[in-house]
């Protein structure tokens, strides 16, 4: 995931510079999200194998699941694709927001 997320920031940077104009800042925001939960899939793989309990898995699970959802909606918006792509990023959203949930409950138990 982090290096699917740096390649398409570079991709945007360089080989969409010129076509993107405007629609820029979406992929940006794309990007940065894409990588933010790319790391924190890193942390729960590491904190489980360093024995944390496999109640984390889904926190990653949805991890990854709001990149495809949030930050992959973003990148077709930007590249110009169907509107009702739109409605799908807050989806995205909130399995980021439930994962990060599941993450703070896992914490406050152990």
């Amino acid at each position: 995931m982090g290096a699917s997320g740096v390649a398409l920031g570079a991709f945007g940077a360089h080989g969409l510079k010129g076509r993107l104009g405007a629609a820029l800042p979406i992929w940006e925001t794309a990007v940065q999200y894409h990588l933010v939960h790319a790391l924190f899939c890193l942390v729960i793989a590491l904190a489980l194998r360093a024995g944390a309990p496999a109640a984390l898995r889904p926190a990653a699970f949805l991890a990854l699941v709001g990149i495809l959802l949030f930050s992959g909606s973003l990148y077709a918006l930007a590249l110009g694709g169907p509107r009702w792509l739109g409605p799908i990023t807050p989806l995205g959203g909130l399995a980021f927001l439930l994962a990060w949930g599941l993450l703070l409950v896992q914490g406050l138990r152990s």
